[in-house]
């Protein structure tokens, strides 16, 4: 066997390569990532901002449906008078003063 050092220093350089190699190729591919995160970003934001319009147009004319439906009820346009409440019976208690 050759030199037992050299192998061992081979052995220790190809373990501290490959972990280096692999940090590398991650940050690199994470640089890709943000690149083109940062690239769609733009558009991802108009497209929420769209959404968000959309949701609130509805939500508007839902509101001012149900108010124009609350207007036209109270309105009671007809022209007929509305028929008189029930009137209060007396009770069993009536002219009782209670207290003296």
């Amino acid at each position: 066997m050759e030199r037992p050092e050299f192998v061992v220093l081979l052995l220790v350089g190809l373990l501290i390569g490959t972990g280096v190699g692999s940090a590398y190729a991650r940050a690199r591919r994470g640089w890709a990532d943000y690149q083109t995160v940062r690239k769609t970003l733009p558009v991802a934001r108009r497209t929420a901002w769209l959404l968000i319009r959309v949701a609130t147009t509805k939500v508007g004319v839902i509101a001012l449906l149900l108010l124009g439906a609350v207007a036209y009820a109270a309105a009671d346009t007809d022209g007929a008078p509305a028929p008189p409440g029930p009137s209060p019976s007396p009770s069993a208690t009536t002219g009782v003063r209670v207290g003296r």
